[in-house]
């Protein structure tokens, strides 16, 4: 699925909505160069997901955890600064899998670590404001995901 945002504000929407339908392990690759809005989205994300705490990139902290009222976590990891797979392993992507869903920009960093099922979105600058957003689902889950995903924006059956 192809979609072209003109606005930060319309990036932020299209990541509430799919925030509002994640799960526990879900893993959510952002691809695109610095500035193209892979964090825009997150904020969105985040907020449709139900976080309490405002969303930073976690640039220099590598990995930001946002809570929800009911105790759940959201993960969001910057993979841009890590060296080496062996650095990647250290973060146990495992471990923040089995408590909540996963968002990795940078993702090409570790890519042999991400698991092999994930919806991938490939972001790339189209204008000063907009921006197009390449989803890309790998796996049954990912499929239904990405499916919602297209309602959500689109409507229709």
């Amino acid at each position: 699925m192809d979609f072209f945002s003109r606005s930060p504000e319309q990036t932020r929407r299209i990541g509430k909505r799919l925030g509002g339908a994640l799960q526990t392990g879900d893993v959510i690759c952002l691809q695109g160069d610095l500035g193209a809005g892979k964090t825009t989205f997150v904020q969105g994300v985040a907020q449709g997901w139900g976080s309490l705490d405002s969303v930073s990139s976690p640039t220099f902290i590598l990995v930001n955890m946002y809570r929800r009222a009911d105790e759940c976590k959201l993960f969001h990891m910057d993979a841009y600064r890590l060296d080496s797979a062996p650095e990647a392993e250290e973060l146990d992507l495992d471990s923040m899998l089995a408590q909540g869903p996963l968002l990795i920009e940078w993702p090409e960093r570790i890519d042999g670590l991400v698991p092999d099922e994930r919806l991938w979105i490939r972001f790339e600058h189209v204008d000063a404001e907009e921006r197009e957003m390449k989803f890309r689902a790998t796996g049954k889950r990912y499929d239904a995901l990405l499916e919602t995903l297209r309602h959500a924006a689109y409507g229709g059956d």
